[in-house]
């Protein structure tokens, strides 16, 4: 196996903020403050002190592009059939010439920075940015700025206590700084592992139950059977009181969880007749963002292919770029094998390029996301990474949203995962404000949602609905709950919901409220049906283990790869996908619903002073505005006597409805007949 890696440079590029000068605009003694470039949570967190003064780090000043406001305009074109210009993509020459920094401004930059004893690494292409190092006390002296850790949510955070000021000519040219403070991104994967533990367990991870096998599994090692059906189950404790009986679904027992393999998807959502007619993704490349990478990314992705039927990797259809620079923390990486693997899952005939940013910093995963755009990568990306917005400074928001409207502008279609915390409040609306997450919430990105699946033994679909679970423990080691109502909380769902920073965008003008509307469209998501992944895990015997997870970070890769044959397909690139969601023939996409079920979870607990009994709402709670849903009992197989209460369909201050919502958007994709819809 030949596995080409490349060490690149990256552009990134940004737009103006709000700008105060002190004197005319190009003049040498220039100061300029830029605005919302501060954090937002530094006005509300503990400050723990300044960081050393000898502490070593990287910056950069992104520049402003040429004529934003007619890029608006041509963007607007692109995208209106009634215009000449539709679907007339920008070359990277054009852009460059109507667009990009000049030379002489990078170079006002470069000067900002040498003047002020930061040593420049890198003026990017195009001129879009130039980052630096230096000390902390170099950064702060230049930038005027004092940057201080802070503790937020109880993880200690670098970050500016104040806006920056840019002095001399590079003053009216800066957009913005990144690398002052250390936000990271955060990958929005979940696995069943992440259910809490019993009480008598503190601190137990059992992680998954993997298969023990290296070499091809037999189809009857991966278990798709996730409802096996109903039953009743009693508990007691320690033989005695209380006692408690519980009847209704059951989620699957056994101990390797329940997933789906690529043939399950594949016949599920009318995959195999656009493979018969070779739509497949062939000459199409997707662009995976993913941080660190992984030594075993390769190998494990063709056991995945070999054990599924799919083509191998090879040097001419899987390249690694490391940009901005190379990695020093590459490992093996579930988010990573998701990625890969069901990108070409779905898309077996597609390329694929996996951009690798060195952290998951915003200067460095925001300079990779762009790298793929500017070159030009593929017409479709996948980024199943996110911040919340509520607490991402407006300077990398209007970033991110520059390079998704320089990706569309090119014709290529950017995807990003809604995240896997509903709205972000947890269940708890009067303690966490609601949020979405970015990049996803730019108009100008396909931003893509989660779903549960139920499907039957020749892989019909039974049941899909929006992502979200609560969980309650019902029995703790021979260990009743008494009562168990009361103790379930929401595990994790897709994210949604509206965008407190960006506007509802034109292809949105039917949906309710005034800003961006998230989620677009969805996929599988939902861990407890999930999909199966190879990965290797060091220490472990065999060293390559099959495991299920689930996530928008599932449902990213999966919808972006449809899209790719969608490209295919439609015989020239599409650009973004969000825009023509709204407008499809019907067929193509299924509208997701609320669920609900005859059969959910009712039960009866017998203590010392009697017998209580608690109908399936009440076992099921917090619901908040869910009335439908489907709740089973789990014996979970690492403890014994050990069971807990899953909810399906209970998303944290999210509600499936008929037609767009916030937990699905419009729905999901039928393929065949969603891939239709673009030919030519």
């Amino acid at each position: 196996m030949v596995k080409r890696t490349l060490v690149l440079g990256a552009l990134v590029v940004s737009f103006g903020f709000h700008l105060t000068s002190a004197c005319a605009a190009g003049g040498a003694d220039q100061t300029t403050t830029l605005s919302n470039n501060t954090p937002r949570f530094v006005a509300s967190s503990q400050s723990l002190g300044p960081v050393a003064p000898s502490t070593l780090i990287d910056v950069s000043i992104w520049l402003k592009p040429h004529n934003k406001a007619g890029l608006d305009v041509l963007v607007s074109n692109l995208y209106n059939r009634n215009s000449p210009q539709y679907h007339h993509w920008l070359t990277k020459a054009q852009f460059v010439a109507e667009y990009a920094p000049t030379a002489a401004e990078a170079a006002a930059v470069t000067h900002f920075f040498t003047s002020n004893h930061l040593a420049v690494k890198q003026v990017g292409p195009d001129n879009f940015f130039v980052r630096a190092a230096g000390t902390v006390a170099q950064v702060n002296s230049a930038f005027h700025v004092n940057i201080n850790n802070y503790s937020v949510n109880g993880t200690t955070i670098r970050a500016n206590d104040r806006d920056p000021v840019i002095t001399g000519e590079a003053a009216s040219v800066a957009a913005s700084v990144a690398g002052l403070d250390s936000i990271e991104y955060t990958h929005p994967i979940v696995s069943t592992a992440t259910v809490r533990q019993p009480p008598s367990s503190p601190g137990a991870a059992p992680g998954l139950v993997k298969s023990n096998a290296a070499a091809k599994l037999p189809a009857s090692d991966f278990n798709s059977n996730c409802f096996p059906g109903v039953a009743t189950n009693t508990y007691t404790t320690d033989g005695g009181l209380p006692k408690a009986t519980y009847t209704g679904n059951t989620y699957t027992s056994k101990p390797s969880g329940c997933g789906y393999t690529p043939a399950n998807i594949q016949a599920a959502y009318n995959l195999t007749p656009l493979y018969e007619q070779k739509l497949d993704g062939t000459g199409q490349t997707i662009s995976i963002i993913d941080w660190c990478g992984s030594p075993t990314i390769t190998s494990d992705a063709n056991a995945f292919s070999a054990q599924f039927g799919l083509p191998k990797l090879t040097s001419k259809n899987f390249t690694i770029i490391n940009t901005p620079g190379p990695s020093y923390c590459s490992a093996p990486d579930p988010e990573i094998n998701i990625d890969v693997e069901w990108a070409h899952a779905i898309a077996p005939g597609a390329a694929i390029d996996l951009v690798v940013p060195p952290t998951a910093s915003f200067q460095d995963v925001d300079q990779g996301y762009f790298y793929a755009v500017d070159y030009q990568l593929g017409n479709v990306i996948s980024g199943s990474y996110g911040s919340e917005e509520l607490y991402t400074s407006y300077s990398v928001l209007a970033t991110e949203d520059l390079i998704s409207q320089i990706a569309v502008a090119f014709g290529i279609g950017a995807n990003f995962s809604s995240g896997d915390s509903g709205d972000f409040t947890f269940g708890y609306p009067q303690f966490y404000p609601a949020s979405v997450s970015a990049p996803a919430d730019s108009p100008f990105v396909t931003a893509v949602g989660g779903i549960s699946l139920a499907l039957d033994s020749k892989n019909n679909i039974l049941a899909q609905a929006g992502w979200g679970t609560n969980e309650n423990l019902l029995s703790a080691e021979g260990t009743v709950l008494d009562p168990p109502a009361g103790d379930g909380f929401f595990n994790f769902g897709s994210g949604g919901g509206e965008s407190g920073f960006f506007v509802k965008p034109a292809f949105q003008s039917s949906l309710p409220g005034s800003g961006r509307q998230l989620p677009d469209v969805s996929w599988l998501a939902d861990p407890f049906t999930g999909a199966y992944i190879a990965i290797s895990e060091p220490g472990v015997t065999p060293e390559l283990q099959y495991q299920v997870y689930g996530g928008t970070s599932l449902a990213c890769p999966m919808f972006a790869a449809l899209w790719a044959i969608a490209n295919q397909a439609a015989g020239a690139p599409l650009g973004q996908a969000a825009p023509y969601l709204y407008t499809l023939p019907a067929g193509t996409i299924t509208d997701i619903v609320p669920v609900g079920s005859k059969t959910n979870v009712t039960g009866k607990v017998k203590d010392s002073s009697g017998t209580t009994s608690y109908t399936a709402a009440e076992l099921a709670a917090p619901l908040e505005n869910t009335t439908s849903f489907v709740s089973t009992v789990w014996n979970y197989p690492l403890y014994q006597d050990t069971a807990y209460l899953i909810t399906f369909g209970t998303d944290s201050g999210l509600t499936t409805a008929v037609g767009w919502d916030n937990v699905t958007g419009v729905g999901v994709p039928n393929g065949t007949k969603f891939v239709q819809a673009f030919l030519p």
